[in-house]
């Protein structure tokens, strides 16, 4: 067998390991190699031995850890490489001008810092450039994402906040947020945030919160809140006056996370019986319609699939044409602690199963253009998942933070009256455009490409244009 190291460091080799085995309470395989390669007391002496002691071991991990540097950097070219594959000429100049194909990419263009534990939860104002963070800290704190600038700190919750979200009726979006302490708080932007309401009757931690947009869910205006808890249930409240309307029971385990259809007529949820379901909530007493059945170990998140991507979506079921845009509820993802995401149809089918995170599945939204989904995760990346290339992962944001990516938003359209040269405050109709805006008739000019995410590094990130 022909030597691979020079004599001279295969003999500190040699020494390495021989006071490696000394030190490790060997002596009699310390002494068989040191008889075997020829080093005698004149050559390897209590001197010797104690400089080689650690040696062996500091080299051993100074090893594993270029090993890992040369797997992560070979991972990130990999993603880079099939960025660069799956992209066009035309595509590639089109990036960064078309909102329908825009991306997230790194280094965010902010990384705000002000909390001091992890952060569970964000949301976007409707209008304005206002982010809310909520956190195990117990606070909320409010920033201009734009500026990258803290604006406010709100305390009142005893304990960790796990939910927020913007909403309510006739153009005066309310702040919700719900918590571990067992509570809702109803918060009033327009008045420095004060506590104007609380919600009290879940019996255990509140885990998300979500305005039910003004349609068919039987309200006009707006009024209605949703939340899901660790009691396996889900109520809907009246925010007006603060009383629970509804209880929706059929979970079995923690309801992780709730999400409400555009326009109102729909909930999805998620839970830790490894199950997500569809409910029906614009008839008088609210019906579990499916039961989506699949993932194999708590579902985390989930997400309505705008009608922008229908078209795609359609094409993966193996349908010869979409459904129709005024259809709120056809097709759905949920992501999940398997590390998984999966695609479902209305009747509760699974579409396609998306695998690349090596983690715990925590947040999934939808492109507003439709052609996107995008997932975090507790293996510290974004995944970009192209819909018209049969759901491939066609980009990754690796260390998108430094530790865990606990929660992940897009920015809400523009409304189409700040485009044509309207104000910013354009009151209750301004809102109602919003909400339009943000449904059905998405276009390029109502996309706002900004995406702010939070992590247990207790920082939050804005990823814009």
């Amino acid at each position: 067998m022909s030597r691979t190291l020079p004599t001279r460091q295969a003999e500190e080799l040699n020494k390495s390991i021989i006071a490696y085995l000394y030190s490790s309470n060997l002596p009699n395989s310390a002494a068989a190699l040191r008889e075997e390669v020829g080093l005698g007391e004149d050559v390897f002496d209590a001197a010797t031995a104690k400089k080689y002691e650690t040696l062996l071991e500091k080299k051993w991990t100074s090893i594993v850890r270029l090993q890992k540097k040369i797997m992560d950097l070979e991972s990130r070219n990999a993603s880079l490489q099939s960025e660069l594959d799956n992209a066009t000429p035309t595509s590639l100049s089109k990036r960064n001008q078309d909102p329908t194909s825009w991306l997230p990419r790194l280094p965010s263009r902010h990384t705000l810092e002000s909390h001091r534990d992890t952060i569970n939860c964000l949301a976007f104002h409707p209008r304005f450039s206002s982010i809310a963070s909520g956190s195990d800290d117990c606070t909320i704190k409010i920033w201009d994402w734009e500026l990258g600038e803290l604006e406010q700190t709100i305390k009142g919750h005893t304990r960790a906040v796990l939910g927020l979200d913007y909403g309510g009726p006739r153009g005066a979006p309310l702040l919700a947020s719900c918590s571990s302490d067992l509570s809702i708080k109803l918060w009033d932007p327009a008045d420095q945030y004060k506590n104007i309401r609380t919600l009290s009757g879940h019996d255990h931690s509140v885990s998300a919160v979500r305005f039910i947009p003004s349609g068919t869910g039987g309200s006009q205006s707006g009024n209605l809140l949703v939340s899901a808890s660790g009691d396996k249930t889900l109520r809907i409240w009246d925010t007006t006056t603060g009383y629970c309307l509804k209880a929706l029971k059929g979970h079995t385990g923690w309801v992780r996370d709730v999400c409400p259809s555009l326009d109102g007529g729909w909930l999805l949820s998620t839970a830790a019986d490894h199950t997500a379901r569809l409910w029906d909530i614009s008839i008088p007493t609210p019906e579990n319609k499916v039961v989506m059945i699949g993932h194999e170990n708590v579902v985390r998140c989930c997400a309505f699939a705008p009608p922008a991507a229908y078209p795609h979506l359609a094409e993966l079921a193996g349908l010869k044409k979409p459904p129709p845009a005024s259809s709120t509820a056809e097709f759905m993802a949920t992501g999940s602690r398997d590390k998984t995401i999966r695609l479902w149809d209305s009747r509760g089918t699974c579409i396609k199963t998306l695998v690349g995170h090596d983690n715990w599945v925590t947040s999934i939204i939808f492109h507003p253009g439709g052609k996107y989904i995008l997932s975090s995760a507790d293996d510290k990346t974004i995944r970009c998942w192209d819909l018209t290339q049969d759901a491939k992962c066609v980009k990754v944001l690796n260390e998108a933070h430094s530790h865990f990516v606990t929660c992940m938003r897009w920015a809400p359209g523009v409304p189409k009256e700040v485009n044509g040269g309207g104000s910013q405050d354009q009151g209750a109709e301004g809102d109602d455009s919003a909400k339009k805006s943000s449904s059905a008739d998405v276009t390029p000019e109502t996309i706002r490409c900004v995406i702010a995410t939070g992590s247990v590094d207790q920082t939050l990130k804005v990823f814009a244009n």
